[in-house]
């Protein structure tokens, strides 16, 4: 399993920021992530400054939110509905898309079930789980 550092995730972010500005050619992921980072301009400055992103420690208590994480998270669950895993969230965050009108207003929602279900497991000491996730999803995606 992949498990990059902090400052891999930084540096692969920035990198992929500067590529897209250029008009360079870029992987297939860093196509995903380039869509989420135009999406987020207000993340543009983080990005385009490698060296502050490396050394910059995002608290939030200071009521802003690290732009790494949050395209992590976004591209997190790209990749998870493009292969449904775990089983059942491409049509959860679908479903939540037709309800917010939004893949981006979705995939927000879609994090804070992402966010909940990791801390849950973090806090527990056990795996994180899926079908909590993808019920939470599913929750966002049918209230009213």
């Amino acid at each position: 399993m992949f498990s990059p550092s902090q400052n891999d995730v930084r540096h692969f972010f920035c990198a992929t920021f500067a590529k897209a500005r250029a008009g360079q050619a870029l992987e297939a992921i860093e196509t995903i992530a380039a869509q989420w980072m135009e999406e987020h301009p207000e993340y543009h400055a983080d990005l385009a400054d490698e060296a502050r992103a490396l050394g910059t420690v995002y608290e939030a208590t200071e009521g802003r939110s690290n732009p790494f994480l949050h395209l992590s998270m976004h591209l997190s669950i790209s990749e998870q509905c493009s292969i449904d895993q775990p089983r059942g969230i491409r049509q959860a965050v679908e479903l939540l898309t037709q309800k917010r009108n939004s893949l981006h207003q979705a995939h927000h929602a879609a994090m804070e079930c992402l966010g909940s279900m990791l801390w849950e497991s973090q806090r527990a000491g056990r795996p994180p789980d899926g079908e909590q996730y993808i019920s939470c999803v599913q929750r966002h995606a049918t209230k009213d």
